[in-house]
């Protein structure tokens, strides 16, 4: 009996064992036993637009203004309430194949903190981004509400950087981009480090390229270098000045940068439709580019990479 025994005793922790750890391969069935901070809450970034609050009463020229610039199709525009607390906006969603725009014409003050928001991004899961962000270390500066199509929450990435995520209760389908569009951030040295280790763990982004003597001339200060960033995730691209806040007007105005074959015929054509350039163009850093200002305040980097 006691050699009996002493055979039972592995054989039992051996199968006690297998039956504690699961498999690989019945880990990687489980995505939702992942931290949350660990999942991808990307969808695609035609899905992900950029907040537009243009002046009050101009948000038909603005579009006007942008499609017969970049082309597209439009959405809209709906008067409706898309903030938590009682407000009023015209809103329209601009499809084009530069980037996907969410156009608000406020006909009411406008709540805060909204306004502040860069970006709006589509997501997997509001719940699980949201615990997400804040385990990233992001702020939730608005918790999650129901709007009249489905729910938002507004999160602030470290250096005041803010996006709004949402889901809507149908999901939307829309074309894929021509070019995807690059969220333009001007970060100082002090802010740049918290917000990457926060920024890219949610993103679950990389760092593309680190140039840390880029030409200044590509942000109005020729003859001058700075640290450029290049990120990419499933959010999109994004670039980071990191800079000491000398920036001459209107650098740092705009939100986002497109990409476009041809930077004189765009120019040429947004200029016909009555947006105005407020710099360039230049040759720096591999492409040519230029800042326009479109009806309603929107301000937009444009440019062709060579």
């Amino acid at each position: 009996m006691r050699r009996l025994f002493r055979r039972l005793v592995p054989l039992v922790a051996a199968i006690a064992a297998l039956t504690a750890v699961p498999t690989a391969s019945a880990a990687q069935d489980a995505p939702s036993r992942q931290p949350a901070g660990h999942r991808q809450f990307a969808v695609g970034p035609q899905y992900d637009s950029t907040h537009v609050y243009v002046e009050p009463g101009t948000e038909q020229a603005f579009v006007h203004s942008w499609v017969a610039t970049f082309g597209g199709t439009t959405i809209g525009p709906n008067a409706t309430q898309v903030t938590p607390t009682p407000s009023r906006t015209l809103s329209e969603l601009v499809l084009s194949p530069v980037g996907t725009l969410s156009v608000f014409d406020y006909t009411t003050p406008v709540p805060s903190p909204f306004g502040t928001e860069r970006t709006g991004w589509l997501v997997t899961d509001l719940d699980q981004a949201v615990r997400a962000a804040r385990a990233d270390g992001a702020a939730v500066t608005v918790a999650p509400f129901a709007d009249p199509i489905g729910r938002d929450a507004v999160v602030q990435f470290p250096g005041g950087v803010s996006a709004q995520l949402y889901v809507h209760t149908t999901p939307p389908s829309y074309p894929g981009l021509a070019s995807v569009p690059e969220n333009r951030l001007y970060l100082s040295p002090d802010a740049v480090g918290a917000f990457l280790r926060s920024y890219l763990a949610f993103t679950q982004g990389r760092v593309v390229s680190d140039d840390r003597r880029a030409d200044g001339a590509a942000i109005g200060l020729p003859g001058t270098t700075y640290r450029l960033l290049r990120l990419t995730s499933g959010f999109g691209t994004t670039t980071i000045a990191v800079m000491d806040g000398h920036l001459p007007y209107p650098f740092g105005r705009e939100l986002t940068g497109y990409g476009v074959p041809d930077l004189g015929a765009t120019l040429e054509r947004a200029k016909a439709a009555g947006a105005s350039v407020l710099w360039g163009p230049v040759a720096a850093g591999g492409r040519q580019s230029a800042v326009v200002r479109f009806p309603g305040g929107y301000v937009a980097e444009v440019h062709t990479d060579r």
